[in-house]
């Protein structure tokens, strides 16, 4: 049951910080489809700083590991500039711009991958090496039977998801920026009256989804596969906005999607080793968030709340 936690939290937290970005990019009235896109292209700019800064540290130091994460956040942040000028600029239907960033991503950082390692490390490698993240047990408290498995192996990253996601709860629920963003997502032209610019509300939200995205991206690379390439894109940012359905837009329920298709995930892999199946069966265990993503969004589509304004094209003079 431990070994179902700590797996199922370090998968859980990544996707939901991704799912959170989601949230405050249709809060604002904007489709993003394009977040598997930003947690890759965010992914590559925090292990590319990575590896370049990690010679400049002692072997063990946890300093690149910080730094990747700053980056990877502004990689994604800057990355999703792309979507927000197709969008709000150029006016492009915001569904076939996310796809388009997405397959971007993914053709642009597997080329880069292969010409940086070429150039700088004189490598034929199509992927970054990152070193393993180190873990945190809690003394005492980890002890506790089960509730101490949230407390035992935690990656430095879930305490700064959780840390950071909080900030984005206060900042969208509490805030008169947050107040704005929400309003923009149903009542743009109300929000235009009451003088405030509609597009730079939701550039903002569109950049801050991107730097959660490319925060939740370099998790999954130093968590998952402890190094970057093409295996980053595996479908997580769409899990991410399945999540975010479910969760009806809102930040808690969200999380609460995103630990069941973690929680899932862990759980299917402990089955395979419990009954000793053959390692090929840990591939299908890979599918069962998805196939549970499936389930829920058939149950509960019809309670779908989606922002009334969402994927529209705001035109100032049509008010």
């Amino acid at each position: 049951m431990s070994s179902i936690i700590i797996d199922g939290l370090s998968f859980a937290l990544p996707l939901f910080i991704m799912a959170v970005g989601g949230i405050y990019c249709e809060k604002s009235g904007v489709t993003m489809l394009a977040v598997e896109g930003l947690q890759g292209f965010g992914a590559f700019v925090g292990a590319f700083v990575a590896v370049i800064i990690a010679g400049s540290f002692s072997d063990g130091s946890q300093v690149p590991f910080y730094i990747a994460l700053l980056f990877a956040a502004i990689g994604g942040g800057a990355f999703a500039l792309l979507h927000a000028l197709l969008c709000l600029k150029f006016k492009a239907n915001q569904v076939i711009s996310g796809v388009v960033v997405n397959i971007l991503a993914m053709a642009l950082t597997a080329y880069l991958t292969k010409l940086l390692n070429r150039l700088i490390f004189s490598a034929t490698s199509d992927k970054f090496v990152l070193t393993v993240s180190s873990r945190i047990t809690v003394p005492g408290i980890s002890k506790i039977p089960v509730l101490g498995a949230v407390f035992t192996s935690v990656y430095p990253f879930e305490i700064v998801i959780i840390i950071v996601a909080f900030i984005a709860w206060f900042i969208m629920y509490k805030t008169r920026f947050g107040m704005h963003l929400r309003a923009c997502g149903d009542n743009p032209h109300a929000v235009d009256a009451a003088g405030r610019q509609v597009n730079r509300i939701r550039l903002a939200a569109i950049v801050i989804c991107g730097a959660l995205s490319g925060l939740g991206g370099i998790c999954f690379a130093y968590s998952i596969s402890a190094n970057f390439s093409s295996s980053i894109y595996v479908g997580y940012g769409y899990l991410a906005i399945a999540a975010l359905i479910f969760g009806n837009w809102r930040i808690l329920p969200t999380l609460g999607a995103c630990l069941l298709f973690g929680f899932a995930r862990s759980g299917g892999y402990r089955l395979v080793q419990v009954l000793q199946m053959p390692s090929s069966y840990q591939d299908l265990v890979m599918i069962l968030p998805y196939v549970l993503t499936l389930m829920l969004l058939i149950f509960f589509s019809k309670q779908n709340g989606s922002p009334k304004a969402l994927g529209e094209i705001y035109d100032k003079g049509a008010r």
